[in-house]
């Protein structure tokens, strides 16, 4: 299998169009990451059990966009082939929710492996929460009632990571506890409207859709290394700021 040079993935700790609907940065950067004029983006609402909800509101909101929005459930499949839909797409947009059940789903249905394969190829992997965790080896997650555990995910990027970092009492109290006793490896703590862009498994930029969020990265002997977020209002071109064409 030929592996593209121009593989991306952008984790959000928050925000996007299910958090912040009258901010559109983070989508917007998202969406024009792809080469594609009208680029083709799928939306997998699995860690919310394919909340019919969170399709809406992602339809409603991508609608506004110049590309081609499409969802995929896993109670409702609409094709029997969903390895050759999902490596067909531009971008998978994946939503939050419970990390633990969306990944045994994903296996069960040999997702994750499908992913893999439409990142090698250069399909955009991006999301939020649930959906930021699922590239990294291990995450912070809440997917068991009112405590935060680590969890194993796909492993497409190294490290861990913690999303709401700055809006969650428990994260900020077991996320580097996790790291330093050794359960977790070493990762990011990601504020709401905070997003980390990766090409080719290496970080290359750090972008934010509300000025001040923020980004740390806690190594295994508890030291923190602050990393600066470049507000998306200041860098972004005006189609990226939704207000151009």
């Amino acid at each position: 299998m030929n592996q593209s040079s121009n593989r991306q993935i952008i984790a959000m700790g928050g925000g996007g169009f299910s958090e912040e609907p009258d901010n559109p940065l983070l989508d917007l950067y998202v969406l024009q990451q792809s080469i594609a004029s009208h680029p083709k983006v799928c939306f997998l609402p699995t860690a919310s059990g394919d909340s019919d909800g969170y399709a809406v509101s992602f339809y409603q909101a991508f609608g506004r966009y110049n590309c081609k929005a499409s969802h995929l459930s896993f109670f409702r499949p609409h094709t029997a082939d969903i390895e050759d839909f999902i490596c067909s797409q531009d971008i998978i947009y994946v939503g939050g929710g419970n990390t633990k059940s969306m990944l045994a789903i994903w296996r069960e249905w040999g997702m994750d492996q499908i992913l893999r394969k439409a990142y090698q190829h250069g399909v955009i992997l991006s999301g939020i929460s649930a959906g930021a965790i699922c590239w990294f080896g291990q995450g912070a997650t809440d997917s068991v009632f009112k405590k935060v555990s680590a969890i194993s995910a796909l492993g497409i990027l190294e490290g861990s990571f913690c999303p709401h970092f700055e809006a969650a009492p428990l994260r900020q109290e077991a996320f580097p506890r996790m790291i330093k006793t050794g359960e977790m490896k070493p990762g990011y703590a990601v504020d709401n409207s905070a997003a980390l862009h990766f090409k080719n498994e290496e970080l290359d930029k750090i972008v934010c859709s509300v000025k001040g969020r923020q980004v740390q990265y806690f190594n295994s002997d508890g030291t923190i290394q602050k990393l600066t977020a470049s507000y998306l209002g200041d860098i972004c071109t005006p189609l990226c700021r939704g207000d151009g064409k």
